[in-house]
C-alpha cells in the first residue's frame, strides 16, 4: 500500500534542482512515502518505457503499479498529488486514542493543504454527485482558486471529517482551515455577494500571461524546452538564439493549454514559437530569421532597438 514517487531528473536542468528541494521538504512531511531520484539520461531504457520526454517528470507508484504522473516543475501540483495519494494509502488507524489523534492530524493537514479546500465526491473535472457539480460550477463562475479532495478515494477521511467538523454531508468547503459550509451556505453567500470577498481568486489569464512574458528579458514560448525542442520550428529558433550568446528563458506551451490558446489571442499571433523581448512581441521564426540575416537580431535581443 506504500506510495513511491520517482523523480526523473537531469543535473543540467535548474528546475530539477528546485524540485529536488521540494521533494526533500515533502519527504520530511510524509515519512511513509518513498521518494526516489532517477537521472533520466542514465537509464534510457526506463525513461523510454515510461515515455519520459522531458525533465522534471514525476511518476507515482502504488502496489508496483503506476497510478499518476506529473510533467514539469509544478511544485504546488506535486505537493497536491503527494498529499492526495499519501492520504489514500495511509494504513487504517488503530482503534485507540492514538489512532484518533493521528486521523485528526491528517484531517487538519488536508483542510490546510490549500487556502481554499473543497471536499467533494469525485473531482472538479468529473464530479460524482449533483451537489458537488453545482459547488464546482459556482466556484468556477466566480473565478475562485481552490484545491479539492475526493472523499470516495478515502473512506477514513470521508467518515472522519463528518465528526471532525460536525457537518454530516458533502461537499464541504474550507477557507484558511475553517469550515464555511456546504452547497446551501455557498448559495446564500453567493446571493449576498459575500462569496467574492471570502475566497481567494484565481489569477486572471491576462495577468498570468503578462507575468510569464516578463519573466525574463528574453522569453521564448515554444514547443518543448531549451534542452529538448518538440517541433522543427522551435528547434530552428533555439539554434539561432543560442548562436547569439544572449541569455533567455523558455516556456513549454505543450504543458499548459490555457497559456497555449490564450497567448495567441493576447498577442494576436496565431502560431508558435513566439519570441518576446522586455515584454514586447518580436515575432516567430520567420521574423527572427529576417533579423538574423539583416544583422539586427543581437541589438533586438539586447533591447537596444
Amino acid at each position: 500500500r506504500s506510495l513511491i514517487v520517482v523523480h526523473f531528473w537531469a543535473p543540467w536542468a535548474p528546475q530539477c534542482a528546485q524540485m529536488n528541494e521540494v521533494m526533500a521538504t515533502l519527504a520530511k512531511e510524509h515519512t511513509q512515502v518513498t521518494f526516489v531520484k532517477l537521472e533520466a539520461e542514465a537509464v534510457p531504457e526506463v525513461s523510454e518505457k515510461y515515455g519520459i520526454s522531458s525533465v522534471p517528470t514525476f511518476l507515482f507508484f502504488k502496489n508496483s503499479q503506476k497510478v499518476d504522473r506529473l510533467d514539469g516543475a509544478h511544485a504546488p501540483e506535486l505537493t497536491k498529488k503527494v498529499q492526495r495519494h499519501a492520504a489514500s494509502t495511509s494504513l487504517p488507524p488503530a482503534s485507540n486514542q492514538g489512532g484518533k489523534d493521528d486521523l485528526n492530524l491528517r484531517l487538519k493537514k488536508l483542510i490546510n493543504a490549500a487556502p481554499c479546500m473543497l471536499f467533494m465526491k469525485g473531482s472538479p473535472k468529473e464530479p460524482r454527485c449533483g451537489f458537488s457539480k453545482q459547488m464546482v460550477e459556482i466556484l468556477n463562475k466566480h473565478g475562485i482558486s481552490f484545491s479539492s479532495f475526493d472523499i470516495f478515494s478515502d473512506e477514513e477521511v470521508r467518515q472522519g471529517l463528518k465528526t471532525y467538523s460536525n457537518w454530516p454531508t458533502y461537499p464541504q468547503l474550507y477557507v484558511a482551515g475553517e469550515l464555511v459550509g456546504g452547497l446551501d451556505i455557498i448559495k446564500e453567500l453567493e446571493a449576498s455577494g459575500e462569496l467574492d470577498t471570502l475566497c481567494p481568486k484565481a489569477q486572471k489569464l491576462e495577468d498570468r500571461l503578462k507575468v510569464l512574458i516578463n519573466k525574463a528579458p528574453v522569453m521564448l514560448f515554444m514547443k518543448g524546452s531549451k534542452q529538448m525542442a518538440k517541433c522543427g520550428f522551435s528547434k530552428q529558433i533555439l539554434e539561432i538564439i543560442n548562436s547569439t550568446g544572449v541569455d533567455y528563458e523558455t516556456f513549454d506551451i505543450l504543458e499548459d493549454e490555457e497559456v497555449r490558446q490564450g497567448l495567441k489571442t493576447y498577442s494576436n499571433w496565431p502560431t508558435y514559437p513566439q519570441l518576446y523581448v522586455k515584454g514586447e512581441l518580436v515575432g516567430g521564426l520567420d521574423i527572427v530569421k529576417e533579423l538574423r540575416d539583416s544583422g539586427e537580431l543581437l541589438p533586438v535581443l539586447k533591447g537596444e532597438n
